[in-house]
């Protein structure tokens, strides 16, 4: 497995090795040592969520509170996501900077994004399935939304695609 970290030095892509052959292919998605190693602590996931959308779904930008501000490892195990961090530390160097990942079923990368970052994402094929590993539990009455177009962070989202966005992300 390797790593890189992003223009945002927090957010780190991983990029399993895969062995494949005539039968199909192997790879480790998740090994924590490696993985604390890479993030620089050790991390604790306690819940895990599994999103399925529809082309053209663009979820977020999602963000929650202490105490269950929230770190994810995001992955894709069917289709492909324009997969976004902002960082909404506003102590940080890079508040309100944004970064972007294609993560796919076919690329298997995954994405860390720590606490004090919002997330959001596009789903760019039909039938997407997102996993994402959380730090903390969900609590909707810390969750926070970021409208997924503010002007202020002037994300530039995919254009080519219709967008289907529920009512809580409008």
């Amino acid at each position: 497995m390797k790593y890189y970290k992003k223009e945002i030095p927090e957010i780190i892509i991983f990029e399993p090795s895969l062995h494949e052959d005539e039968r199909g292919c192997f790879y480790e998605s998740y090994v924590k040592e490696f993985y604390d190693n890479a993030i620089g602590r050790d991390v604790n996931f306690i819940q895990e969520n599994v999103s399925v959308s529809k082309l053209g779904v663009l979820r977020g930008m999602h963000y929650q509170t202490q105490p269950y501000e929230q770190a994810k490892l995001i992955s894709v195990a069917k289709g492909e996501v324009f997969d976004v961090a902002l960082d909404i530390r506003e102590d940080s160097l890079t508040y309100g900077k944004w970064t972007s990942e294609i993560i796919s079923s076919d690329n298997n990368k995954r994405m860390w994004i720590p606490e004090g970052f919002a997330h959001g994402f596009l789903a760019l094929t039909d039938d997407v399935v997102l996993n994402y590993k959380t730090t903390e539990y969900y609590s909707p009455d810390h969750e926070i939304i970021f409208k997924y177009n503010d002007p202020k962070f002037s994300i530039d989202w995919p254009k080519e695609i219709n967008y289907i966005i529920s009512e809580k992300d409008s």
